[in-house]
């Protein structure tokens, strides 16, 4: 069921405003982490734990969460989801003791997880089929906006006038973007989405993407989870560097999700390989050249637009693979997605107290080109000539039934 174009665009507007919201919202507590710490009087691991506990939350919940809205109206469904990040927000705001600061961030957590499992099923559904990869892209922007502007902005605020400002300045534009999408969503069941069910549906290459997802994540955030201290010891930057440093990697992450948008409906199966291959080149050049400022500024920056790239792109290959519904298929990718998170950071943790630093790079790398071999599986018929046609999709041995590319 398609709407006004007009209004589509404004649907997908406020949408990205949502993924932007909860970017934003999860990782605030990482800059803000001492400043919580000596607030509330408990020790930085206590806080530590309102990150790793709201990622084992999305992990646990998010195909649960799924089945179980099924049948309900998007609208629905979506503007509740919001308004729970909304509440969340404003209750860890108002937070007078860790204990409600923590179950404020689990509450979040929970909405976190059905939101990431609906939004592109949901997006995608406003517009055509042909265009699906386009409008990943583009909702994907407000994701990628947030490491670049909500993230040090809402550090900044924190740090200069209490940490409890930023997340209520989140309650506020989460409430907006619930009422917005109230107004602007059509009353739409699942089942009668346009996106419910995948453009090309193949239950082999959804493994095969959701096994890549997880290596390739689990490779990037090996690394990218300790960069700071990467970029201390191995590079030689100051402290006063690192901003300006990851900023160049956020604004690099902003390039990839813009560039890999004007591929992802043609060439589905190059999208994600390629940033693959990309992010293997530069853990391996930081771990070769890492001590070079200049090169290691660079290939931070590559990594961030590569990775960027990977995820625009593997939401865009969800919705043509998903066996069967798109929304369980979507939850499947998050949850990799947070598993890849969680494990590379659990990789990390354990190199940076036995080998060292550096060694994250290279570990981060393989694991990296592990998720590369694994997608070959996934390789796209070839033309005779070597030259890729089309990526098609066969019903049977040798049978082909339609191209993806709209």
């Amino acid at each position: 069921m398609f709407i006004t174009s007009r209004k589509a665009r404004a649907a997908l507007v406020m949408l990205g405003v949502g993924t932007f919201s909860y970017v934003t919202i999860e990782v605030l507590p990482i800059g803000l982490l001492t400043v919580i710490a000596a607030d509330l009087g408990r020790s930085r691991s206590d806080v530590g734990l309102l990150v790793t506990g709201y990622a084992a939350v999305v992990v646990l919940t998010s195909i649960p969460l799924a089945r179980l809205t099924l049948r309900l109206p998007r609208r629905l469904v979506l503007g509740t989801t919001l308004g729970l990040m909304a509440v969340g927000a404003a209750i860890t705001a108002l937070a007078p003791t860790y204990e409600v600061l923590l179950v404020a961030r689990l509450l979040t957590a929970l909405s976190h997880a059905l939101f990431w499992s609906i939004i592109f099923p949901i997006a995608t559904g406003l517009f055509p089929p042909a265009v699906r990869g386009r409008v990943v892209a583009k909702l994907s922007i407000g994701s990628a906006l947030a490491p670049v502007i909500g993230i040090p902005l809402g550090t900044w605020l924190g740090e200069q006038f209490g940490w409890r400002i930023p997340f209520a300045l989140m309650a506020v534009l989460g409430t907006a973007t619930c009422l917005s999408i109230a107004i602007l969503l059509p009353r739409v069941n699942a089942q009668e989405s346009a996106s419910g069910r995948g453009s090309a549906p193949d239950a082999r290459r959804y493994a095969v993407l959701v096994a890549a997802t997880a290596l390739g994540v689990a490779g990037f955030l090996t690394f990218n989870t300790y960069v700071a201290p990467f970029l201390l010891d191995v590079s030689g930057f100051t402290s006063g560097a690192l901003g300006p440093v990851l900023l160049a990697s956020g604004l690099g992450g902003l390039t990839g999700t813009l560039l890999v948008g004007r591929v992802l409906d043609q060439h589905p199966w190059a999208a994600i390989v390629l940033p693959l291959a990309l992010i293997s080149t530069a853990l391996v050049g930081l771990y070769t050249l890492g001590h070079w400022q200049v090169p290691a500024v660079l290939l931070v920056a590559t990594a961030g637009m590569a990775f960027s790239a990977l995820a625009v792109a593997v939401l865009s290959r969800t919705m043509q693979v998903a066996p069967g519904n798109t929304d369980l298929a979507s939850a499947g990718t998050s949850t990799a997605f947070n598993i890849g998170i969680a494990g590379g950071a659990f990789i990390g943790g354990g190199l940076l107290d036995t080998t060292g630093v550096r060694s994250v790079a290279l570990v981060g790398a393989l694991l990296a080109v592990v998720a590369l071999v694994i997608m070959t599986a996934d390789q796209p018929v070839l033309a005779r000539r070597g030259v890729v046609m089309g990526e098609c999709e066969h019903d049977g041995p040798g049978r082909q039934v339609r191209e993806e590319a709209a």
